[in-house]
């Protein structure tokens, strides 16, 4: 069994980190976020002060960030992973950066002595908590293969997909297909509806036909009809506006430098920009179904409900 450091144990994290724990590894995790280092901590992870602590030792490093500053930060500052990196470690980024963030990753540890592998993951939260997660491999062919052993408790599939930087870019292709996904799966939801389409019988229709999608099976935007969706938590993020936009912007800046054309991207984008701009950074990506809605509304998003959590009074303690 492996000591493996775990930085990041946010919503895709925690459970990843879990499933190594459960698989026998010994994990020693970081986090700014307290309440995000103890549901790690409950799940076995053992709590570190520092980075360096967690490297301590350790044969493989795992980072989960929000944003490829936070990557660039997290690996190349003065108390950062390749200050304190064991040689014979394989260090690996899940998060979603842009495709020169993950070469400079690359290039920086190949320039110490260090073992890289680009390692995105698609699944969401709930393939993290079913560890059925699908990871992009990109590396020198070895590294990968170390990499896949490391990260088969937390898969449902692990993909080589070629040499550094080859898995962020199959990331980033994918994650603009999912948003163009939703944007088609919001809008015959909200169409279905207004003709009158019992939702449930509309959605068993579409998931065995041509308008199928894993945004359809996984995130149908309607109450009721996907357990795990986020229509059904007043659209509670499991992806959020925020993060969503991140990642297209990603896919369409690695359009504008290849020289593809992206029109359907773009609209995604510009989708996501006008939430945030109402507000909803904060909520579900799902709910650019709001946006294909006649006047605005939303079965199952409720401004009340969150107007209400806003004002509640926060508890105090002597």
């Amino acid at each position: 069994m492996a000591t493996i450091a775990f930085i990041g144990l946010g919503h895709m994290g925690e459970p990843m980190a879990g499933h190594l724990v459960a698989a026998g590894h010994t994990v020693r995790g970081v986090d700014l976020n307290p309440a995000a280092a103890a549901a790690a901590a409950a799940r076995g992870v053992e709590i570190v002060g520092s980075v360096a602590e967690a490297l301590a030792g350790a044969d493989a490093c795992l980072t989960s960030l929000p944003k490829p500053e936070h990557v660039r930060a997290v690996y190349g500052g003065d108390d950062g992973i390749f200050a304190h990196a064991p040689a014979s470690a394989v260090l690996m980024d899940t998060s979603t950066v842009d495709v020169e963030t993950s070469r400079w990753c690359h290039d920086a540890a190949t320039e110490r002595g260090l073992t890289f592998v680009d390692a995105p993951i698609s699944g969401g939260t709930a393939g993290a908590e079913a560890h059925s997660l699908t990871f992009m491999l990109g590396g020198r062919p070895d590294d990968v293969e170390r990499a896949r052993q490391i990260v088969a408790p937390m898969a449902g599939n692990v993909i080589a997909c070629g040499d550094a930087g080859a898995g962020i870019a199959a990331k980033l292709a994918n994650n603009m297909m999912l948003f163009i996904s939703v944007m088609a799966m919001s809008e015959g939801s909200q169409l279905a509806e207004r003709l009158g389409l019992d939702p449930r019988v509309f959605w068993e229709v579409a998931r065995v036909s041509s308008g199928d999608s894993w945004a359809l099976r996984t995130w149908y935007p309607v109450p009721d009809v996907v357990e795990r969706a986020a229509a059904n938590n007043n659209f509670e993020p499991t992806f959020s506006v925020d993060l969503a936009r991140k990642d297209c912007g990603l896919a369409v800046q690695a359009g504008d430098v290849t020289g593809v054309h992206l029109p359907a991207a773009r609209l995604a984008l510009a989708q996501l920009d006008e939430l945030i701009a109402e507000g909803y950074g904060g909520k579900d990506c799902t709910l650019v179904a709001k946006l294909a809605s006649p006047d605005g509304t939303l079965r199952g998003f409720d401004l009340a409900v969150d107007a209400a959590a806003s004002a509640a009074p926060v508890p105090t303690h002597a």
